[in-house]
């Protein structure tokens, strides 16, 4: 009898043996690293022309301005509440963990200062920079926010054109299906490509780097899964009308490939897909959710930057005011806006929510070693973040293709 294994199934296995082979061949396990290269590639060469093409057709199909609107409005809503909840779960879970105290690590190798300042301004820039000088460049660099912007104005001029750009609808509406099966065919590639990924990451991180910094990890992982379970669950029962249970196995593919690329950008056309095939979240919706999420919600940036800034101040032994803890949740939700979905992103953010509240920027120093590992689930929340809000905003717009009680 054949065996046959579906795509999950695969990922699965790919996931588990990386972590095998990575524990026993340590750093050796570096020659597998070509593959997870080449698979990171692939998915990036897909991701602009993906999010363009699928979003012209979204807006397109939409010939109500105001439903646009009010799609786009709970988006940013659902994202800035949820992320403001993920700050508070982590500042509450460090406090009850203690992660900082009687740790004994070096904080040696501290992040530029250079880097901190340039960052510092992310949300302001990240703002003005929306409306790309050329949306061709934006393209070529993958900037994410521009090409939503120059897709909603091409949809919308389709909209407002008529029947003269049925052509150049019909031009995306093929282009979009042409990406969609891309895409598939990239997604094959998904189990090689995690094992060249993983493998290496587990291979570099041994026990003498992770255990001093144990209580760090575990707070970390373990606010990740219950804001996952507690906040997720209960927005996708009650707004999208769909079992936790359905919602969790249908984004698995892409949380597994999320928790391997350490990117939420990276991981975007497996988001799309997953969401749209298995949690049947239309097209129009999912198109503009997704890749907007994938630039501004940080649910697990967010958590790390609680239990991190928590650690921080218990191992120098400063006492943080209630006003010094307001500003950090305020800060973390205002800088997600601007931190970009790429690997070490978190790192950054940290170093604005210190200078926020004159911590020593040391700090980060000492959770330097293992931003890699805590980086893995923190960007497996924020995609898992970004499909249940293409859940609760298709539930709550009644356009949800899968309900299950």
């Amino acid at each position: 009898m054949k065996l046959k294994f579906n795509l999950v199934t695969q990922i699965f296995i790919a996931f588990v043996l990386a972590i095998i082979l990575g524990s026993i061949f340590g750093s050796s396990i570096d020659f597998l690293k070509p593959f997870g290269d080449l698979f990171l590639r692939l998915i990036k060469f897909i991701i602009a022309p993906l999010i363009l093409s699928s979003l012209v057709v979204g807006v397109a199909s939409s010939s109500d301005p105001k439903q646009l609107g009010r799609i786009g409005a709970k988006t940013i809503v659902y994202y800035l509440v949820t992320t403001a909840i993920a700050i508070i779960i982590g500042l509450i879970v460090a406090f009850a963990f203690s992660p900082g105290k009687g740790v004994d690590v070096s904080s040696e190798g501290l992040v530029a200062p250079e880097v901190v300042t340039q960052e510092q301004q992310g949300v302001i820039t990240t703002l003005l920079n929306i409306v790309p000088d050329n949306p061709f460049t934006s393209l070529s660099t993958g900037n994410i926010l521009q090409v939503i912007f120059f897709a909603l104005f091409i949809g919308i001029g389709i909209t407002l054109v008529g029947e003269k750009a049925k052509p150049v609808l019909q031009f995306f509406e093929g282009f979009a299906e042409v990406m969609y099966k891309i895409t598939g065919i990239v997604m094959k590639a998904a189990p090689i490509g995690i094992l060249g990924l993983l493998a290496p990451v587990i291979g570099q991180y041994g026990l003498s780097v992770l255990l001093p910094l144990v209580k760090v990890i575990v707070a970390v992982y373990f606010a990740c899964i219950l804001h996952a379970v507690v906040v997720y669950s209960t927005a996708v029962k009650t707004f999208g009308k769909m079992n936790p249970l359905t919602f969790f196995k249908g984004i698995s593919p892409a949380a597994l490939v999320a928790f391997s690329t350490a990117s939420s950008a990276g991981t975007l056309p497996v988001t799309i897909k997953n969401t749209n095939e298995n949690l049947g979240v239309p097209n129009r919706i999912s198109s503009f959710v997704l890749p907007l999420g994938a630039t501004i919600n940080m649910d697990g940036t967010a958590i790390y930057q609680g239990v991190a800034v928590i650690f921080i101040a218990q191992f120098y032994n400063l006492e943080l005011s209630f006003m010094q803890l307001l500003t950090v949740v305020l800060i973390t939700v205002l800088a997600s806006i601007g931190t970009a979905g790429v690997p070490g992103a978190g790192m950054i953010m940290l170093a604005m929510v210190l200078s926020s509240v004159n911590m020593p920027l040391e700090g980060i120093a000492l959770i330097a070693g293992i931003d890699r590992v805590l980086d893995m689930m923190r960007t497996t929340v924020n995609i898992v973040g970004d499909a249940s809000a293409a859940v609760v905003v298709a539930g709550t717009e009644k356009e949800s293709a899968q309900h299950s009680t």
